[in-house]
């Protein structure tokens, strides 16, 4: 599938911006919605809607067996060994406080170790915060080199007797460095110790396999995997989760509701409180054929030619300086431009219609390691191409004048 076939299925790709063409970078931040994910929506909502798992109706019925089939779908996507094993969250963050919450009310005691990293979002180190406090528990930061980038040997440094769970990104929203997690996770293996994966930056770029990968949770946000807003997933290995209790209560999460004691129900519906985001679920099951119609490696190593054309031609501008040099990169260029703020750069290089993100990107902590408050973000996915890489170093030269 050629670009322009790829990027005739976003609706949002024919809107102007100031009367320019759109160059949608900021993809890390969330990416935009396929048409085949809008209509499914539309048609779930028109023909379909029904609430899940509680009437016998015919419409309750269809309802619940579409939001099973993409269940089995993502299973079949990461390759998980049990469909149980797919969890339905409101996006990537609630992915990891459950895990935080009931990973943490049942292992973390006072003194427990739990070890991050450098590069965390908030969303992977907040959460971790709050069962610090609730339980008197440390955490470690592993501390990242000149690059950048997560050295094995760190890990293996903060690992002790104490350590109950190893949380780290799968890639860097900032930096873009791909975490050589296999190598970390069978450290961890050796000692037994959890681990979860904030794949939030990971599932958009990078082909996923749980069987391969042996990680005990991977936490998706569909929104940047050209999916609805509001939805995640939080894959865990069934054997953790069914000695989980629930992280929140209501209803469908229940066997048994008495006034002395209550029971739940089995793994993954013991997590899955509340009305759901059917329709959210249902349409998700368009991105992930979209995914496999293009496929997957050609996603890869089409994203990873612009973002090295990327990288060449902002290395040709001496007052560009990249954030992060790591060997193993996809998807993300965070730069700064001398003498100019990130959102004044982000606010001009609107008027050309280039959108980019400015900011901490939710990564206080990385920045205050590299003394800089905030930064400029350029992000890729399937709908970019090397022209968008050259309105953006037009646009950049454009900035420059401004401020000369």
């Amino acid at each position: 599938m050629k670009i322009n076939e790829i990027r005739n299925n976003f609706p949002i790709f024919k809107t102007k911006i100031n009367g320019k063409k759109l160059v949608y970078l900021d993809s890390a931040n969330s990416s935009q919605k396929p048409k085949t994910v809008i209509d499914r929506m539309t048609y779930f909502y028109e023909n379909e809607y029904s609430n899940i798992g509680r009437s016998v109706h015919s419409l309750a019925v269809t309802a619940t067996n579409k939001f099973e089939e993409t269940r089995d779908m993502v299973q079949k996507f990461i390759n998980a060994k049990h469909r149980e094993e797919i969890i339905f969250t409101k996006g990537a963050t609630e992915s990891i406080n459950l895990v935080a919450n009931s990973f943490g009310e049942k292992f973390i005691n006072e003194g427990d170790e739990i070890i991050l990293t450098e590069l965390e979002h908030h969303s992977n180190y907040v959460p971790w915060h709050y069962l610090r406090k609730k339980r008197k528990a440390n955490i470690k930061f592993v501390k990242l080199d000149e690059n950048l980038q997560i050295n094995v040997d760190e890990v293996k440094k903060l690992i002790s007797n104490k350590t109950k769970i190893i949380a780290l990104t799968h890639l860097s929203n900032v930096t873009g460095g791909i975490t050589p997690l296999k190598e970390i996770i069978d450290l961890a293996k050796t000692k037994n110790i959890p681990v979860l994966v904030d794949g939030t930056q990971g599932a958009p770029h990078l082909k996923l396999d749980m069987l391969a990968l042996d990680c005990d949770f991977y936490a998706i946000s569909c929104h940047k995997l050209y999916g609805p807003n509001g939805l995640g997933i939080l894959y865990g290995k069934k054997k953790w989760l069914d000695q989980f209790e629930p992280y929140q209560g209501g209803g469908g999460m229940i066997d048994e509701v008495k006034k002395d004691n209550i029971t739940y129900a089995e793994t993954p519906t013991k997590f899955e409180a509340g009305t759901m985001q059917t329709a959210e679920v249902v349409a998700f099951g368009e991105s992930i054929k979209l995914l496999e119609k293009i496929g997957l490696k050609k996603i890869k190593d089409h994203e990873d030619k612009v973002l090295n054309y990327g990288l060449e031609m902002l290395n040709k501008d001496n007052s560009i300086n990249l954030v992060g040099t790591p060997k193993n990169k996809a998807s993300v260029i965070s730069f700064t431009l001398k003498g100019i703020h990130p959102h004044d750069i982000a606010t001009i290089l609107d008027d050309d219609g280039v959108a980019i993100r400015a900011g901490h990107h939710c990564c206080q902590i990385l920045h205050d390691k590299i003394g800089i408050p905030a930064t400029a973000r350029a992000s890729i996915g399937i709908y970019n191409d090397n022209e968008d890489i050259d309105i953006l170093i037009n646009a950049i030269g454009k900035c420059k004048k401004l401020f000369s």
